[in-house]
């Protein structure tokens, strides 16, 4: 490898002295506002780890430490809320509607509190989803009352933690043998039928008979759903795992239950009175 600089004989610029296959590396230097841009970065950072916390052992100039200060705003947001939390906490879902103050404090901490817990299966706007229920309608499975509401989230469905949670289990026509696979396919073709989208005759009035022995304690003669027993109406087009055939027989077959957690335990009980007075005003409260 040369020792000595030469330069390149076409562009007049100096190389690095290194070559492969007859092709020689030019030394090409970066330009000098990329230069002072990296120095003033590395000066900038030199000043920063001088102000603030940047080792183990040294909390800066400054003594500013992004934790302690979030941990101070956030004690002193919750003194500035703590009358108007007591109040909440206090009153029922009725009497927080009723009053226009806590009703706007209510839903602005609802909205924050949704985000932060439900939304994550309800969906951002209570639009719910396949397997979650839509919070946007009037369609309720147990109740859109604020007091329904209330019971829903506190106590929750199907899970093991709250005694008083929602619970009803459909049964297992297929997987546990009660029904055969006509029948379910019959059933499936009468609980179309409720809305209208039927396309055999025959079927429906075979299901019509089964669905009023082994379906209709539940759902309803007419199929229009039982709030007693969370049972959804079937005579709608509102689905919460699927309206086509195939996804009505499955269900038959082998329920898919869903499982809510109960909040009341977790949450203050004035976040979960907020909560309630929230969901009720998406759209679909009753």
């Amino acid at each position: 490898m040369p020792t000595k600089i030469e330069k390149d004989g076409v562009t007049g610029r100096e190389t690095t002295g290194h070559e492969w296959d007859g092709l020689k590396e030019l030394n090409t230097p970066l330009p000098k506002w990329w230069l002072w841009t990296f120095y003033a970065s590395i000066a900038f950072a030199a000043v920063w780890m001088v102000l603030y916390p940047s080792l183990p052992f040294w909390r800066g100039t400054t003594q500013w430490i992004a934790r302690e200060a979030i941990v101070a705003e956030v004690a002193e947001a919750n003194a500035r809320n703590a009358p108007m939390m007591a109040r909440l906490r206090a009153a029922t879902p009725a009497q927080i509607a009723a009053d226009p103050e806590m009703r706007a404090f209510a839903l602005a901490g609802g909205r924050v509190a949704f985000a932060n817990n439900c939304a994550a299966c309800h969906g951002a706007g209570g639009q719910g989803g396949s397997g979650f229920p839509a919070l946007v309608d009037d369609d309720w499975l147990w109740g859109g009352s604020l007091a329904a509401i209330h019971q829903t989230i506190a106590h929750g469905i199907r899970n093991t933690e709250d005694e008083a949670a929602r619970t009803s289990v459909m049964p297992r026509f297929g997987a546990d043998g009660m029904l055969t696979n006509p029948q379910i396919g019959d059933v499936a073709e009468y609980v179309l039928s409720l809305s209208g989208r039927s396309s055999d005759p025959a079927a429906v009035e075979r299901g019509r008979t089964i669905f009023a022995e082994n379906c209709a304690s539940c759902h309803g003669d007419n199929g229009r759903g039982n709030r007693e027993f969370g049972a959804p109406s079937l005579a709608d087009q509102v689905w919460l795992y699927g309206g086509g055939k195939a996804d009505i027989i499955a269900m038959v077959r082998n329920p898919r239950l869903g499982v809510m957690p109960a909040w009341e335990g977790r949450l203050d009980p004035a976040v979960v009175n907020m909560l309630t007075v929230f969901v009720h005003s998406l759209g679909g409260g009753e």
